[in-house]
């Protein structure tokens, strides 16, 4: 009787969507959308990072098993019932049991308030992208001071680059409790991101379909531009073996495995709505799991080629840093035991070191001279807006053509953005205009636009000076946490309540042949029991460490320094 009564919820649900809703274009449109919307920043600044931190390619055997056991069956998972029930996140919910009303509901709330930050983060690419243009590039060196005798003192604590992210661009505070003013140029910024991401969407896939064909695609150029350009650096296959030689004792601590798994959870843009409402605008009869796989295949391959040229880049970096650490020790030591320049080089360096120290160890302790290791210098890589913002544009300013590589890097890391933008304010309007809430006289595109000048509002808290602080808090809690347990929901709604027979059936109409063993197993137990184990996982970590965040301090080395107790310590 229960399925009589679900099966003609569903029907009622195709029968109010069926007649009008709109259809994709073309099924190129669709997959570009849904790989732009899972290929984001992440996959540019976060997964080489992990890699870097967890062993190099031996972070590839926890992530590709991720990415199987759990990624993949999600995948399939969302865009199949979005596919087959053609309504948003909170209708394909309330549509299988009126009490999964608050899954969906919690997909578009978790959209919402990431499109919060995300859009913010494409705000401070712009302000870059801006500068990139200047010749010097405006993070090169110091500003004079105001009375034009030196140097701003801040600056020359820290570094330029750290002085143009945390001073002139945040304007940042000591603390997150001293909110600061709202910084102007920022908020310019902010409008203007949110103006495009409008303008892109003003007519929903009709308009977003025709967008992805830039948004989509032109990361892989840059990328590939880049590719081309950081492998003939110096130093680019130290970066390149930092990054690819495993080191496989690290398998050994659980955290790798937790972060694996929840990096290709948050990687494929699972559980925030987006997916289901594209796959909702599909034909019933397409093959959702040749797009799941096409997908998900297509998202993994990107964070690995994007972590080629990054790593190179990195590599460069370092060995530029070590030259010149080196070349200071070496003008100290010419000057102190009389030298001559061309007899001291970096590769007699440590001949020379060792020789003098048998000599007069005394003089060279006097000296101070900086331990120098390329291994050190490696080993200061960074995750999100620290790779992009500090390490990677004081990489760019020791490059040949500074200006031109900064432009690309910036336009390329807008267009991950704003594609993956698309999704986040999808999971938010179509759950909505399903529902109906919007009043019939309002067109879409004022709706839209509406709903972008709420969250414009709402985001200028993290164009305040503390702006940075409360950004990487909802980076920190929103974006992760709840992910998990709406997916746990999901995928157990389909498999116990829905019923995964009749799912089966679902898709063999869909597609014309039956999940198999594959798909059968995880959905049923292998997925479920990730999710569950990576939950519980995630709430054991963050209970046993102190809730924390950093702040700049110009007196330790230019970086952001943690603080359990919310203060700057030196």
């Amino acid at each position: 009787m229960g399925d009589a009564v679900m099966s003609d919820e569903i029907q009622m649900v195709e029968s109010k969507t069926s007649g009008e809703r709109p259809k994709w274009d073309n099924k190129v449109q669709y997959l570009l959308t849904c790989i732009g919307f899972a290929v984001g920043l992440g996959n540019v600044w976060r997964f080489p990072y992990l890699c870097q931190k967890y062993g190099g390619g031996a972070f590839l055997i926890p992530y590709l098993i991720a990415l199987v056991f759990e990624g993949l069956p999600l995948l399939h998972l969302e865009l199949a019932i979005g596919q087959r029930l053609r309504t948003g996140s909170i209708g394909v919910w309330t549509s299988i049991s009126p009490f999964l009303g608050g899954v969906g509901l919690a997909s578009m709330t978790v959209s919402f308030l990431v499109g919060l930050f995300y859009n913010t983060i494409l705000a401070w690419i712009l302000w870059y992208f801006f500068h990139s243009f200047q010749n010097p590039l405006p993070w090169e060196s110091c500003p004079i001071n105001m009375n034009r005798t030196g140097y701003v003192t801040e600056c020359e604590k820290s570094t330029p680059v750290n002085y143009f992210w945390y001073r002139e661009t945040l304007n940042i505070t000591p603390n997150v409790e001293t909110s600061g003013s709202l910084q102007w140029w920022i908020v310019l910024c902010l409008a203007t991101a949110w103006l495009l991401v409008y303008v892109c969407f003003i007519r929903g896939i009709e308009t977003i379909g025709k967008a992805v064909y830039v948004t989509a695609t032109f990361p892989y150029l840059v990328l590939t531009i880049f590719l081309i350009r950081a492998c003939t650096l110096p130093g680019a296959s130290l970066g390149l073996t930092y990054l690819f030689t495993p080191q496989v004792s690290t398998l050994k601590n659980p955290k790798v495995w937790l972060d694996a798994a929840t990096q290709i959870f948050f990687s494929l843009s699972l559980a925030f709505g987006g997916l289901i409402a594209f796959s909702s605008y599909n034909p019933q009869k397409n093959n959702c799991e040749h797009d799941a796989l096409i997908v998900g295949i297509v998202n993994s391959a990107t964070s690995i080629f994007a972590s080629i040229p990054i790593f190179a880049i990195l590599g460069f970096k370092a060995t530029e840093n070590f030259n010149d650490c080196i070349g200071g020790n070496i003008l100290a030591l010419t000057n102190a035991f009389n030298i001559g320049d061309e007899n001291m080089t970096l590769e007699n360096y440590d001949d020379w070191l060792t020789h003098l120290n048998a000599t007069d160890p005394s003089l060279v302790m006097s000296l101070h001279l900086k331990k120098c290791s390329l291994q050190t210098f490696l080993d200061q890589s960074a995750s999100g807006t620290g790779l992009a913002f500090i390490v990677f544009t004081e990489a760019v300013i020791k490059m040949p053509g500074s200006q031109v590589w900064a432009v690309l890097f910036f336009v390329m890391l807008f267009s991950l953005g704003l594609s993956s933008m698309f999704g986040n304010l999808e999971g938010v309007l179509t759950p909505l205009l399903d529902l109906h809430v919007v009043p019939k006289w309002m067109p879409k595109e004022v709706f839209t636009g509406l709903m972008c000048m709420v969250s414009f509002t709402v985001a200028l808290i993290f164009t305040l000076g503390s702006g940075n602080y409360w950004l990487e808090i909802f980076n920190s809690y929103v974006g992760s946490l709840p992910l998990l347990v709406i997916a746990f929901f999901e995928i157990t709604a389909v498999v116990f309540i829905y019923g995964i027979n009749r799912f089966n059936d679902d898709i063999e109409w869909m597609t014309g042949r039956r999940p198999n063993l594959y798909w059968q197993v995880t959905w049923r137990v292998i997925s479920p029991l990730m999710l569950l184990v990576v939950f519980l996982a995630y709430i054991v970590v963050e209970a046993g460490e102190k809730p924390s965040y950093s702040a700049w301090n110009p007196d330790y080395v230019g970086h952001f320094l943690g603080s359990t107790d919310n203060s700057i310590k030196p």
